[in-house]
């Protein structure tokens, strides 16, 4: 009897537990399905502003480094949120609607830059800096090449003489510098034209060798530094080189000025011998025939003896006629005052067979 009342009071109070646990469990669920609690009402007092986005994880207050108690150190600032990762899920979402809020860029809205920023950002040449900076070097460079005698030291920057003529080409001014170029040496010519007919004819010859031999070393020069022009405008569009529009100059604007004085002094000049030293013939000759081969038809025995096969071939029928030309050139040369040196110490004719024989078989001899 007492073993059956035990086991009912025990049985009693599991059940009293079981029910007591359920009725827990109820009144959780029930509080998990109840609605949150709705906003407090409306006060004057002002929202703190809102932080951007990720605010809440990234300003954190300043903490003191020191590791010490509550009390020690520095005041803590508030614990972090329990769930940073939704808190900054939901500023995301903020920022996001605020940046849909906002009104959008109209098209009509454009950056204004200045003018002078710009031409220093794109190293643009304008056709007024053309003419006040970069042509004035090349102005002054090309006078002192036309001017400089054979020889000379000219102090100036071949570089920087290159690097204006590039940049001008690349900013497409190839046509003005190239007109420039033709005007300023059509200029010069002129001038030394006009210098040359004003010379007296003993001077003639000389000064139009200076001339001619000046203008010819300033163009081993002046062509070099265009060089870049000649290649992408003169060559590309206008189907020429630049030396010889050069040469064409000189040739137009001084020699065929100057070719019908010129000749008549030549000729008389070979008729005397020495009355123009042979390297001033030589060079004046030669620069003719290089301005313009047709001009040896005006004297072409003038010009076979300072270029070759200009005359036509010779012929063994005419030696006769060649060795004569040979004897009267030297009888002029005597009667001129040329002697033949002296003729003491010449040995005889059958002394000179004689040795030149006994020359020739120990010549073989030896061989």
């Amino acid at each position: 009897m007492e073993e059956s009342m035990e086991e009912e009071e025990g049985g009693s109070y599991e059940a009293m537990m079981d029910d007591q646990n359920h009725n827990n469990w109820e009144a959780a669920v029930d509080g998990f399905r109840q609605p949150p609690p709705p906003p407090p009402p409306p006060s004057s007092i002002p929202a703190p502003a809102r932080e951007p986005p990720g605010g809440q994880l990234l300003a954190m207050p300043a903490v003191s480094v020191d590791r010490k108690g509550p009390k020690e150190g520095l005041p803590m600032g508030p614990p972090p949120e329990p769930n940073g990762v939704i808190m900054m899920l939901k500023s995301c979402d903020a920022a996001a609607a605020v940046a849909k809020a906002a009104p959008a860029a109209t098209p009509t809205s454009s950056i204004n830059i200045n003018t002078s920023t710009s031409k220093f950002l794109m190293n643009v040449i304008t056709i007024e800096d053309y003419k006040s900076t970069y042509w004035p070097k090349l102005d002054g460079a090309i006078d002192q090449l036309l001017t400089q005698s054979p020889g000379d030291y000219i102090p100036i920057s071949y570089e920087q003489i290159y690097s204006c003529v590039y940049k001008c080409v690349c900013q497409q001014h190839s046509e003005q510098m190239y007109s420039d170029l033709i005007k300023k040496i059509t200029n010069h010519l002129e001038r030394v034209s006009k210098e040359l007919q004003a010379s007296p004819p003993d001077l003639y010859i000389e000064r139009f060798n200076i001339a001619l031999g000046q203008y010819m070393g300033a163009l081993q020069s002046i062509v070099p530094l265009f060089i870049y022009m000649n290649k992408f405008y003169i060559e590309t569009k206008l189907n020429r080189d630049l030396k010889d529009d050069l040469i064409k100059l000189f040739t137009e604007h001084v020699a065929e000025k100057h070719i019908y004085s010129l000749m008549p002094l030549l000729l008389e000049a070979q008729s005397t011998p020495f009355q123009v030293t042979p390297s001033t013939m030589a060079n004046i000759v030669k620069g003719l025939y290089t301005l313009r081969p047709e001009w040896v038809q005006m004297a072409p025995t003038l010009f076979s003896k300072f270029i070759p096969n200009i005359l036509p071939r010779a012929v063994e029928s005419e030696l006769s006629e060649y060795a004569a030309q040979d004897q009267k050139l030297q009888r002029e040369l005597i009667q001129n005052g040329f002697t033949r040196g002296d003729q003491s110490r010449k040995r005889a004719g059958d002394e000179l067979a004689y040795n030149s024989s006994s020359a020739c078989a120990s010549s073989r001899g030896y061989r």
